[in-house]
């Protein structure tokens, strides 16, 4: 599957933001906090309704960008979006936004130290799982000329 439309575009919206709320949830569980647009409203100066914005706007375009690597990643949907955002967690998140932020590589001069970068990663795989499942998910409803019989058979206009 590759990006040809603007449905499929649509298509992975759709998954990233499943796939951000999926990363929330287990923030809260873990981290007992809404950590990250948190974080980001404190980053930009704003309140939390813009870093909430922020980072889902973050999470549509990290699905929109897999959508379009899809043929690059071997496996399945949901193993191609754990591996896409492995690369993501370790190049974007553990290199890049930790060490912006004071907390080192991977999260390790944070009060929670590794723990912090090994908690990020698993929130990115569920991510990367649940984004690649709906995107698999919601692309045959969204494609173009796509029509349903009344079983429920797929055919094309």
């Amino acid at each position: 599957m590759q990006l040809k439309n603007w449905n499929m575009v649509i298509a992975a919206g759709i998954a990233g933001i499943l796939g951000t709320i999926v990363f929330d949830v287990l923030g809260l569980l873990f981290m007992g906090a809404w950590d990250v647009p948190n974080a980001l409203a404190g980053m930009l100066e704003t309140g939390l309704a813009m870093g909430a914005l922020f980072h889902y706007g973050i999470g549509i375009t990290l699905a929109v960008i897999f959508a379009a690597l899809i043929p690059l990643f071997p496996g399945p949907l949901w193993a191609k979006g754990a591996t896409f955002m492995t690369v993501q967690t370790v190049l974007g998140v553990w290199l890049f936004m930790m060490p912006m932020m004071g907390m080192g590589i991977a999260g390790v001069e944070s009060p929670m130290g590794i723990m912090l970068g090994l908690g990020s990663l698993v929130r990115h795989w569920a991510f990367g799982i649940v984004a690649g499942v709906a995107y698999g998910q919601l692309v045959p409803r969204f494609a173009e000329g796509a029509v349903r019989k009344p079983r429920g058979e797929r055919v094309t206009a």
